[in-house]
């Protein structure tokens, strides 16, 4: 039986799970597709973050609750998506808790995905775009035709704590993420694994 936590049946992380707090909230508008997936690693974000949940992208019903966010004047709302003439790309400093709220929604999805999702989501054009510069090369090689530059959902999160100088905090999670990674294809060969 898998734990419903972690995905894994023979090595629970759960232990190794961090709790992570910053001001920020995070939305994964994942596709449908990833929802079952166990090479996702979105579901370390929202068990490790105070203020990050899942919403499920539909083509013709944007989320209810995430575009209401949007209007609130409390949130500023960013998509962590590369930038393009439409969008130029915005400079991210550190959170400041007297100004809006930081939004970030970042696509869960491949990358092929993802490019669909922000075609077809007419209602995500108007926000700033937040193109991240990773510092190293992806850790992430779950899936085939990974494409160089292009970085897991946990690995974005990671990065984005980072960049509000939340070094800890990403440290930790990157903690969280590596002890996935590790445990990943060992739990899927039925072997247990001794840290």
């Amino acid at each position: 039986m898998s734990c419903p936590r972690c995905g894994f049946q023979h090595n629970c992380i759960c232990n190794l799970e961090p709790h992570l707090q910053c001001p920020a909230h995070f939305v994964l508008l994942t596709h449908p597709r990833e929802l079952n997936k166990d090479t996702n690693t979105g579901k370390l974000l929202v068990n490790s973050l105070s203020h990050c949940r899942v919403e499920v992208w539909q083509r013709t019903e944007p989320p209810a609750h995430l575009l209401a966010q949007l209007r609130d004047p409390r949130y500023q709302a960013y998509l962590v998506f590369p930038s393009d003439e439409q969008h130029p790309p915005i400079e991210l400093s550190q959170a400041d808790t007297d100004q809006p709220i930081p939004l970030f929604i970042i696509l869960d999805a491949t990358w092929q995905e993802a490019k669909k999702m922000v075609r077809k989501s007419p209602w995500l054009s108007d926000l700033p775009r937040l193109a991240l510069t990773p510092q190293q090369t992806s850790n992430y090689a779950l899936r085939r035709n990974q494409q160089d530059g292009n970085l897991c959902t946990c690995e974005v999160g990671i990065a984005l704590l980072t960049q509000l100088q939340f070094t800890t905090e990403a440290a930790q999670l990157h903690q969280y993420f590596s002890a996935f990674i590790n445990t990943f294809h060992a739990d899927k060969s039925g072997h247990k694994r001794t840290y």
